[in-house]
């Protein structure tokens, strides 16, 4: 062997020797957050430099930015490599979470730089959701602000046990002991009042770079150990994690050929063995498991936190979304939750809104009941409320379409954990935690009937569906409803017709015309006709039903082809003309407040089944329409 082939053998043999180590190293994920100007990317900038996750030309871009912005003057401005927005660069403060990745001797590290002002509140909830740690930032100066509180607050709602508290510049106190020691002990009399618990505290200067990587000289008096040093012996073997049974939410039915069928997923707590038997939830079905497959091959054991693929004994229906538990342990499960909710969208919180709930690899459909309170976060004050605004964070009633397989968040962060995403828009309106299941929901159960819907339709020779005509008010809905259900009858059809005005005489009568209230009122019609599907009945609505995500809600309570959405398309307008009540009118004058149309918004349905154009259709015509559309339905 010729010595160049000796060196590239040594060479390739430390690359996977250095390879293998990295891999083995443990993954800590923190925050920094704080108020704004705490210094907290300059921080984690200094952090990066000096553990030497900086390459030669990221450097010399930040020589040449620190130059360009002059924030610190002749000195390297160590902020600049985490604040990546132009706006942050000439702000000099931060919007975005960045995530950033370095690694030391001892440990792999991922931090999320958070911002510090108030109103990017939810940003810093999103790096706090899968922290495992937070450094929180408190100028030397200022001491414990409003924002410290709120971010600490969220620290803590959110699970993060290892809380550093890191009192920074430092420098600009003159190093001064009695001024980090006034700070800590404030913020020991907060914690306590908020629960958390055995905070770290350590002095430092980001700027200069005192105690982050080592201890400095500067504050000879701290005896503790560096920033760095802190981060890399945290102690991430959660005993709970540990003691708590076997769970693994499935993200996969693996099946590459028709010889094999696994589930696959990752455990989030506990160890499962083979022919342990097991549980699948909401079923509750039970197997054992055959196999045990890790990314190493077979186990006969498996670890938490660990990625698996198992088979079962039994052929037992297991699906994305579900979660698999010891039998011993089973999970609760519950369609209505006391749950916490940080509230992220610009548009407020509107009560009753149908979401899509997200929890794990699950996703269904839920709504929140209007607020019970809002927490202040200075003070852990609950105030009374009936809304939340963009970064509230209140207590709610959540209930989903279906019972779902749960943990309270405090004792598993995956299965207790949530967002809401807007149907519409996708955007993520809230992150939610569950605190526990309803007693009402665990009390009442849905009880089977011996008739069925189908038999009840056919008792009847029809297909159930319904019908619902939404429009503007002044639209045509409520006259070309009357027509259709003329023409069922005169065929022979078994229907009923729910008009807009007759419910709010009864059904309704409690409700107003606010957002909150038109939602409700169509929640409970939607309710109210999923039982006359039941019966086997042909339903037909007119109500304006303004907004898409209620509509949307209704057609989830039913079965796939049985909501019929149709659009009367009549311009606003022309509505006006045929305004016999002469609501527009008063709606114009500011009589009428909330009135679809003039100061509350219609949504336009986006893809309805039918559309009326009432400007080219009569009555009549409209009528028979809808009425060839539902006999095409039953010929399919």
């Amino acid at each position: 062997m010729s010595g160049r082939d000796e060196k590239d053998v040594t060479g390739n043999r430390e690359t996977t020797k250095y390879l293998d180590k990295h891999l083995k190293k443990s993954l800590l994920r923190f925050i920094t957050c704080g108020s704004v100007d705490d210094g907290k990317s300059t921080l984690l900038g200094r952090l990066l430099f000096e553990t030497k996750a900086v390459f030669s030309d990221q450097f010399s871009q930040l020589q040449a930015d620190s130059k360009k912005f002059g924030t610190q003057g002749d000195s390297i401005d160590y902020a600049l490599l985490l604040d990546g927005l132009s706006a942050e660069q000439e702000q000099g403060i931060t919007i975005d979470v960045a995530y950033r990745f370095f690694s030391t001797e001892k440990r792999k590290f991922i931090v999320a730089d958070t911002p510090g002002h108030e109103q990017y509140t939810r940003n810093m909830a999103t790096g706090a959701s899968t922290a495992d740690a937070a450094v929180i930032l408190i100028d030397a100066r200022k001491g414990i602000l409003a924002q410290t509180k709120r971010h600490s607050y969220i620290c803590h709602l959110f699970g993060i046990k290892h809380i550093i508290v890191a009192v920074n510049k430092m420098d600009l106190v003159t190093y001064e002991k009695l001024k980090f020691q006034a700070i800590a002990e404030d913020y020991k009399l907060f914690a306590e009042s908020i629960g958390i618990v055995d905070p770290s505290f350590i002095p430092i200067c980001g700027i200069h770079g005192d105690n982050i990587v080592s201890v400095s000289e500067n504050m000879k008096w701290y005896k503790g150990p560096s920033l760095l040093k802190l981060l890399e012996g945290i102690n991430l073997e959660d005993s709970t994690t540990l003691s708590q049974p076997f769970r693994m939410p499935v993200q996969l039915v693996n099946r590459p050929n028709s010889d094999f069928r696994g589930v696959s997923g990752k455990s989030i707590s506990g160890y499962i063995s083979k022919n342990d038997e097991i549980s699948v939830f909401p079923s509750g079905k039970k197997t054992k498991v055959k196999e045990i497959i890790s990314p190493n091959g077979n186990v006969e054991k498996s670890r938490p936190l660990q990625s698996l693929t198992l088979t079962f004994k039994d052929e037992i229906d297991c699906s994305r979304g579900n979660i698999i538990s010891a039998a011993k342990s089973p999970l609760e499960i519950s369609d209505q939750f006391e749950a916490t909710i940080v509230w992220m969208d610009e548009k407020p919180f509107v009560p009753g809104r149908s979401y899509n709930l997200k929890i794990g690899c699950l996703e269904l459909q839920a709504s929140c009941a209007q607020p019970k309170y809002k927490i202040n976060t200075e003070t852990n004050e609950h105030i009374a409320t009936k809304n939340l605004e963009l970064n509230d964070i209140g207590n709610v009633v959540l209930t989903a379409v279906h019972e779902l397989p749960f943990t309270s968040y405090q004792e598993n962060r995956d299965l207790g954990g949530f967002i809401l995403i807007d149907k519409n828009s996708n955007i993520t309106v809230a992150a939610g935690l569950i605190n526990f299941a309803l007693r009402r929901s665990q009390n009442i159960h849905w009880q089977t009937t011996d008739i069925t819907k189908s038999q009840r339709a056919a008792a009847l020779n029809q297909k159930p569906a319904i019908f619902w005509m939404t429009g503007l008010s002044g639209s045509g809905k409520s006259t070309i409803a009357n027509a259709v259900e003329q023409q069922f009858a005169e065929k022979g059809f078994h229907t009923f017709l729910l008009d807009g005005d007759n419910v709010r005489h009864g059904l309704n009568k409690d409700l107003g015309f606010t957002e909150a209230d038109r939602i409700e009122n169509i929640r409970r019609i939607g309710e109210v006709s999923k039982l006359m599907i039941d019966a086997g009945l042909i339903v037909i609505t007119a109500f304006i039903s303004p907004f898409e995500s209620e509509r949307n809600m209704v057609r989830e309570m039913v079965d796939d082809g049985e909501f019929v959405e149709i659009f009367i398309d009549t311009p606003l307008q022309v509505a006006e003309t045929r305004d016999v009540k002469g609501l527009y009118a008063k709606a114009r004058a500011g009589e009428l407040k909330n009135f679809t149309g003039i100061d509350s918004p219609y949504e336009t349905p986006l893809k309805p089944e039918i559309v009326i154009d009432t400007s080219e259709l009569s009555v009549d015509r409209a009528a028979d329409v809808i009425v060839k559309y539902y006999i095409n339905l039953i010929n399919r």
